[in-house]
């Protein structure tokens, strides 16, 4: 099945660091700009992280300097590298495609505990 997979979530305290991965399954994922999107219960999916196919990153300001995405074509791989976690940062994490979106993964879920 052509996807992609989202892992690497977890229960970390304050403070505390997670990486995230986003695995291409039966796709390259070298071909689009990759993003990474954070969805709090009841809220709207909203793009915080995104790299181009040239390695170019944006992020939103409220992850800035303390998220970094990278990816790692020969791995078919796009990581989410996040430290200084807050309990705000806890929700559901996903990536997708930003130019050709798939259909959205399961996610992983993030808690930040203070």
């Amino acid at each position: 099945q052509v996807q992609l997979v989202e892992s690497g979530g977890g229960l970390v305290q304050s403070g505390g660091s997670l990486r995230l991965s986003c695995a291409g399954s039966g796709v390259n994922i070298g071909h689009d700009t990759v993003a990474w999107y954070r969805q709090y219960t009841g809220k709207r999916r909203e793009l915080i992280a995104s790299v181009t196919r040239g390695g170019i990153t944006v992020y939103e300001d409220s992850v800035r300097g303390r998220f970094t995405i990278s990816r790692d074509n020969a791995a078919n791989t796009v990581y989410l590298q996040m430290d200084s976690l807050r309990p705000e940062d806890t929700a559901k994490y996903y990536c997708n495609f930003f130019s050709s979106p798939f259909n959205w993964g399961q996610g992983t879920w993030v808690s930040v505990s203070s």
